[in-house]
């Protein structure tokens, strides 16, 4: 089951970094619908429209699921502020926080980026494997599809 808040994994949602989130935006709900382009707005529409289609169940297990993804996002980013050595401030490091996971979405969807281009060169040759292994497994085409005899 796709994610219907997040959209594709490495795509950013929410405000932009630096911007609260809640009524006391500046930028309208509108104003940033607008600002957003079109492809995103499209990916927004179609994980609304999953979302409404679920069970309470399933948007309970989205919640969670999310819920654990940023719980892992800000454990992670507490470490990378604790390994890089710096003394920051709080503001400081509010901003190495939201850093790191933005450049982070970056690398995880160039990552998922490279997988799905090395599965593409992959599946012919897998598929052409496969089609091997079950032409000889037909009956009457080889002697493996042949029963063994049994030992007596």
């Amino acid at each position: 089951m796709a994610a219907p808040h997040g959209g594709p994994a490495g795509q950013p949602h929410g405000p932009p970094s630096g911007q609260p989130n809640g009524p006391s935006s500046r930028q309208s709900v509108r104003d940033r619908w607008l600002a957003m382009p079109p492809d995103a707005r499209q990916n927004f529409q179609r994980n609304a429209e999953l979302w409404m289609q679920m069970t309470p169940e399933q948007r309970n297990l989205m919640r969670q699921r999310e819920n654990m993804r940023r719980q892992i996002l800000t454990h992670d980013a507490d470490a990378a502020v604790r390994d890089s050595g710096l003394q920051l401030n709080s503001q400081e490091r509010a901003r190495f926080e939201s850093r790191y996971i933005q450049e982070r979405r970056k690398v995880e969807q160039s990552l998922r980026q490279q997988i799905e281009t090395e599965r593409q060169k992959e599946i012919p040759a897998l598929i052409q494997q496969l089609r091997k292994e079950f032409q000889i497994d037909e009956p009457g085409k080889g002697s493996a599809s042949k029963p063994a005899p049994s030992p007596k």
